[in-house]
């Protein structure tokens, strides 16, 4: 049975109250969960004592940052490196947190043998579109099921769409689409995940998703597919902004144009730097802006303004992630100052901003209107922490 959004339960706002709690999981229990992304160093509480204690003390949901990844999983076919992943998996259990699965079908960070095969004289050819998708079903039950008891939902496509806004295919050029012919993999993706665990929610994730041009690219390709039935559940809105871009209000109008055609909304990779670039390419400078009080100002207005659009779409947003733990280890450099846990793991004055927000009239407005409609849909957030729960008890025995 299919897990459903958050109930936001109306009667827990009051107007005027600052919200103060012990950390952002439980300011925002009556919202949405707030997650992060981690990797191996994070869990190393010898190298990295204060990361444990971020970590448990604020997110109720977790991602792999690359330990789940096609390439860490399987780097040759046929061979599977769990370590990572199931350290990352255990952690989860032994602490009862729900994970996310990020992510099964992604153009980076993938063996080249995914695309490749031998002719009769042993020589490299590309793939048939038969042996992609039987490599593709293969790589994607294994995963999914082997995480069945701790994973809540799955980024199943990742970045598949371009950012060519002149461009008349929605798709990036990748090798996925190539050998395929057209979408019909993303098509596949789903309907293989959702084969390997029909109890997962699934998501298409991208970045840039806020921006109109390439959110509009989003919306009509998740609108055909799920017309079509592809069993796409939500859409993953990946985040990596910065202080300048996208606008609050584009962020706010993308939300509310794909709660048009899902249930389920994340926010699945959230950062905010420094500089003016946005996105999630990996081509970047890593040297962000010098940290001036009208910089800083910015980042403060932007989280918080962030955080205040989302609220008021609680019954539409499922989960907040934050893309790693603190500015030590974010993948976009420790200048670009893109979290709310400095280099030092020290929480920024931007957090208590964060976490002791107050409920405004508009919140309030929102969350009255939305109460009834989200009341009808089962709590997602509920029945995943549930399914974390059990998988501790398990894991302790």
């Amino acid at each position: 049975m299919r897990f459903f959004k958050t109930t936001l339960f109306a009667s827990a706002l009051v107007m005027g109250v600052s919200v103060q709690a012990q950390g952002l999981k439980d300011a925002y229990q009556d919202y949405f969960s707030v997650g992060v992304a981690v990797n191996m160093s994070n869990l190393n509480t010898a190298r990295n004592p204060k990361d444990m204690e971020i970590i448990l003390t604020n997110y109720n949901s977790i991602t792999a940052e690359n330990d789940f990844k096609p390439q860490s999983v399987q780097p040759q076919e046929g061979q599977w490196n769990f370590a990572n992943a199931d350290a990352i998996a255990d952690f989860c259990r032994e602490h009862g947190i729900k994970l996310r699965g990020h992510c099964l079908v992604w153009h980076s960070q993938v063996g080249r043998w995914m695309f490749q095969d031998k002719d009769a004289d042993g020589k490299n050819i590309q793939a048939s579109k038969e042996k992609l998708y039987e490599r593709m079903k293969t790589h994607i039950t294994t995963i999914v099921q082997r995480y069945s008891d701790i994973v809540y939902c799955w980024d199943v496509v990742n970045e598949a769409v371009t950012d060519d806004a002149n461009a008349t295919d929605p798709l990036r050029p990748s090798q996925w689409k190539q050998i395929a012919g057209g979408d019909e993999f993303i098509r596949k993706a789903f309907e293989f995940a959702h084969e390997a665990d029909p109890n997962a929610l699934l998501f298409y994730n991208d970045y840039n998703a806020a921006v109109p041009a390439k959110r509009d690219k989003i919306y009509n390709m998740v609108k055909e597919m799920k017309e079509a039935g592809v069993p796409i559940d939500g859409i993953g809105m990946q985040g990596h902004f910065s202080i300048y871009d996208p606008s609050l209000e584009d962020i706010e109008a993308a939300i509310v144009k794909y709660s048009e055609i899902v249930d389920h909304i994340q926010f699945t990779e959230l950062d905010i730097r420094v500089n003016r670039e946005t996105g999630g390419g990996l081509n970047m400078n890593r040297q962000g802006e010098e940290i001036t009080p009208e910089r800083q100002q910015m980042f403060n207005d932007k989280y918080t303004g962030f955080f205040d659009v989302v609220r008021r779409h609680a019954d539409v947003v499922d989960v907040v992630t934050f893309w790693n733990v603190s500015d030590r280890d974010t993948w976009l450099g420790t200048s670009n100052y893109p979290l709310l846990f400095d280099k030092d793991a020290n929480a920024k004055e931007t957090y208590y901003m964060v976490r002791d927000f107050k409920v405004t009239d508009k919140d309030k407005k929102k969350a009255e209107k939305d109460a009834i409609k989200a009341s009808k849909k089962k709590d997602a957030n509920r029945a995943a922490d549930e399914k974390a729960a059990l998988a501790q008890k398990n894991f302790k025995k």
